[in-house]
């Protein structure tokens, strides 16, 4: 049975930094990433990144936001500093399956106060 597990939400100030997790199991999967959605707002992608090690950011926090995953562990992970209170959301970890099949963890709140 496929599980995503997140952790290392909640709040921080503008400006610091956070690092969310996703620990999977039940398969390996080649892509993985985060989305996140915010109050009222649909939900939009963050970051991916493939087994390979290739990525992929939104353009709302390339610079500022670092996906990486440890293949062994099966986790992903989401650096993020220099946090604005516009990241402000709950976030979800994602990952594709066999058949393009998609995989949701349940979310961690990351609350950025100004």
């Amino acid at each position: 049975q496929v599980q995503l597990v997140e952790s290392g939400g909640g709040l921080v100030e503008a400006g610091g930094s956070l690092r969310v997790s996703c620990a999977a199991s039940g398969s390996i999967f080649r892509i993985m990433g985060w989305f996140r959605q915010a109050p009222g707002k649909q939900r939009e992608l963050v970051a991916t990144i493939t087994t390979g090690g290739s990525t992929n950011y939104a353009d709302s926090v390339k610079g500022r936001f670092t996906i990486s995953r440890d293949n062994a562990k099966n986790t992903v992970y989401l650096q993020m500093n220099s946090l604005e209170p516009e990241d402000t959301a709950v976030y979800y970890c994602n990952a594709i399956g066999a058949y393009g099949v998609n995989y949701w963890g349940k979310g961690t709140l990351v609350t950025v106060s100004s």
